[in-house]
This record gives structure tokens, sequence and C-alpha cells, in this order.
């Protein structure tokens, strides 16, 4: 099969990853209306071609939270995603790192900061949810400062889990519902149950060994479903700031009013995020709020956008609407479900391409000028 899109990452990882896991990566929740709008409303915004322009020496090059990129793009943080793959946050970390990109690992990640951080040389960056045992939290905290990690992307809209009903539906849980439905699930993918058998890493690494009394998947799970803390405010974050001492990204940004609060707490940068379209449906997609974001923060902190990046063209128009960057899921777990490590360095290279080539065709030959101007018009 040959490889030109995300696309076909997507559809190649499908056949490969058994069907439980893969729609937990592709999923939305409820009716799925925000995960379709994050996608759909990029094509809303038109770019200005522009022709005899010198487009020699291009550079993608710029910096998040002052740190050196390639381009302007992270590794978003992704759930179970060495379930995707055996391995696969070390895989997609040295993916990452070798492509000149951050890395966000997931709280609730396979593999551990441990295993990741000693996988790889550079810096990662580690993505907290907040728990009520906030000994935990603190602990969590203190590992990714001994790991070496450079940024703390702290998560604010998943104090309630929404319902996916693709995951109801496929019997996921940790650990999974072992019935005929989802035996049938894993017979139809043996490669997939081969490579699994060939790792010891098939839980939360993260949790796993760290919390009192979480001995096996059960206790975990149940540990897991009773410790998202629903009482999280604002307040909360100084006690965050003050454990961490870095630099700090507040992920899950979609109001205005919600931006205006984050520039308070001093933070380094926010995320125009809604989850992927995995909670609250029926919000507004996020390039579609990225210009009021932009509008109520004045550019007292650095604004970067989550959700629906699907091609290079996609960060080329995060980039001209004022975000200083982008952070891809989907794309890369296509890319790591398709073909593990490969996978992901392809999905990067896709990415990389489409948006070097869009900035030439718009007369651009630095990633950093682009803006307002390269748009015909915007949402």
């Amino acid at each position: 099969m040959t490889i030109l899109e995300i696309n076909d990452l997507k559809k190649l990882a499908q056949k490969r990853v058994p069907k439980m896991f893969f729609d937990y990566a592709d999923s939305g929740s409820l009716t799925e209306s925000t995960y379709r709008a994050n996608e759909s409303d990029f094509e809303e915004i038109k770019l200005r071609q522009r022709v005899a322009v010198d487009m020699s020496n291009r550079t993608l090059a710029t910096k998040l939270i002052g740190q050196n990129v390639s381009m302007p793009m992270a590794i978003a943080p992704t759930g179970s995603t060495g379930m995707q793959y055996p391995d696969g946050e070390i895989l997609a970390a040295q993916a990452a790192e070798e492509a000149g990109i951050p890395y966000t690992l997931s709280t609730m990640s396979i593999c551990s900061l441990e295993d990741v951080a000693a996988a790889t040389t550079k810096p990662l960056w580690f993505q907290l949810y907040v728990m009520k045992d906030r000994d935990f939290n603190k602990r969590l905290i203190e590992r990714a400062k001994a790991a070496g990690c450079s940024a703390l992307v702290l998560t604010l809209d998943l104090q309630i889990l929404a319902q996916r009903h693709k995951d109801h539906r496929n019997g996921l849980k940790a650990p999974p519902d072992m019935n005929l439905k989802t035996l049938l699930q894993l017979a139809a993918r043996p490669g997939w149950c081969l490579r699994m058998m060939g790792t010891k890493r098939h839980q939360f690494g993260n949790i796993f060994g760290h919390v009192e009394n979480v001995t096996d998947l059960s206790s975990l799970s149940d540990w897991s479903a009773a410790q998202f803390d629903e009482t999280l405010n604002w307040n909360d974050i100084e006690w965050i700031k003050e454990q961490w001492g870095g630099p700090l990204i507040l992920k899950g940004i979609l109001d205005p009013d919600d931006a205006k609060l984050a520039v308070k707490t001093g933070a380094d940068a926010l995320i125009v995020s809604n989850h992927g379209g995995r909670q609250l449906d029926g919000a507004p997609s996020t390039i579609s709020q990225l210009p009021t974001i932009l509008d109520a923060t004045q550019g007292e902190i650095e604004v970067h956008l989550d959700g629906g990046i699907r091609t290079g063209v996609d960060i080329f128009r995060a980039k001209a609407l004022g975000a200083q960057g982008v952070y891809i899921g989907r794309p890369y777990l296509y890319g790591l479900g398709a073909m593990g490590k490969p996978g992901v360095a392809t999905a990067i290279e896709i990415l990389r391409n489409e948006l070097d080539v869009t900035m030439a065709l718009c007369g651009e030959r630095d990633i950093n000028n682009v803006g307002k101007h390269n748009l015909l018009s915007s949402l």
C-alpha cells in the first residue's frame, strides 16, 4: 500500500489494530458532532496563493514555550497509546525526538515516565490529570521532574468522563470484557496479538505499582474511575505550579472567559482544545474558537491548538490565524497502529512536507512570518 496521506495510515491501522482499541483512538463522545467539526471547519479557511516569489531556503523551525522545534508541532498526550502498538509511547517518543518535535506523555500511558525517559535523550513533556489523591499527583510531578521533563501539560477538561458509545459497544474496559465479541476482535488481529506477547507493558505504567492496593487491572480500573477530581478549579493551578516549578501549559481552553482566567494563572501557554471531540458533544471546533481566544488573551500567553489537524495545510491555517503551534493526536496514533515507530515518523514527515509545500505556494519562506495576510478569509 502506498502511503501518501494521513488517511492512508488510518486505513492501515484499522486493518491491524483490534477494533476496540482502534475505535478508542478514533471516536468522539455521543453523536461525535464536535469530533467531525474539528476536521471539517478547517476547510472553510481559504489561503492566498502567491506566485513569482523566491521560495528557496525555506525553514519551518520555530519555538514553543521558548524551546526550539523543527516545525510548529508537538505530539499530543493520548491515553493507552501502548495498546495501539506494543511499547507505543516509547516508539512514538523516539520518532518525535528524531523529528525534532516535543512528545507529550499522558498520565494514562501504558509505558511509564521512567521507561520513556530511559529510551530517549531529549526532554519529554508530561501531561497531568488532577486526581483526588493529591499525594499521588505530587509524587507524579516529582517523577516528571526526576525524568527531566521540560514542560508540564495540565489537562482541565476531564473532571467528568463523557460517554463514548463505541467504547461501550466494544466492551472496552481495563481489563476488557472477555466475551465472544472481544475475543473475536483480538483473533481477527493475530499480528497485533503476537507483538503484544513480546512486551511486558500492558498496564498503566504511571499508576500501577505507584498506588497502594492497586495490584491488578481490576483494582487499577476501580481506582482510576474514582480518582478524576470533580472539584478541580482555578485555585488548584497555583498549587500545581508550586509543585512543578517549570514551564506550564494549560490544556482544554475553548472559551474566551476561560482564556482570560488562564492568563491570570501565569501559565506559559494554553492549548485551545475540546479533548479531540471526546468530551462535550456540541461544543465548537477548536479552529473556530482560535480567533476569539487570541483576542481575549492579547498576546499575554502563548496560544497553541489541537483537534482536527489532518494535513500540513491545516497546520498552516492554524499558524496563519495566530496559533504558535499545534498538537497531533490521531494522525500519529494511526501511524503507530499501522507500522509502529516508522509509521509515526511517516505521519510526521507527511505533515512536514505538506506544510512546507503549502507555505511555499503561499509565498512564504519562514514559518515565523506566516500570518493573517496569508488568508483570504477566516472563520
